[in-house]
């Protein structure tokens, strides 16, 4: 089993793909999610989103916005996000 991931910014589509999971930090402390997850809808705030998949793993920093998963998709939606390689990492 696997999570589709898609991550935006307010501007653009910055990620997306499969993963077998994500970490990202919200309002109510830092939440991880696997495939089988519950629905949930939550508010990020300012910090780093970490998707890993097969071998590989992307980190973002996003400020502030929404985090919605449900049905083993996973939509990040913040007002901005950089990519490890866009930030020079």
């Amino acid at each position: 089993m696997a999570l589709t991931v898609e991550l935006v910014a307010a501007d653009r589509k910055v990620w997306s793909g499969e993963a077998t999971n994500v970490v990202a930090r919200t309002t109510d402390g830092e939440i991880g999610i696997l495939p089988g997850h519950a629905p949930l809808l939550g508010v990020l705030v300012a910090g780093e989103v970490r998707i890993s998949g097969e071998g590989e793993q992307v980190t973002a920093e996003v400020d502030n916005g929404f985090l919605s998963v449900d049905h083993d998709r996973v939509t990040i939606i913040a007002d901005s996000a950089t990519v490890g390689a866009d930030r020079g990492n």
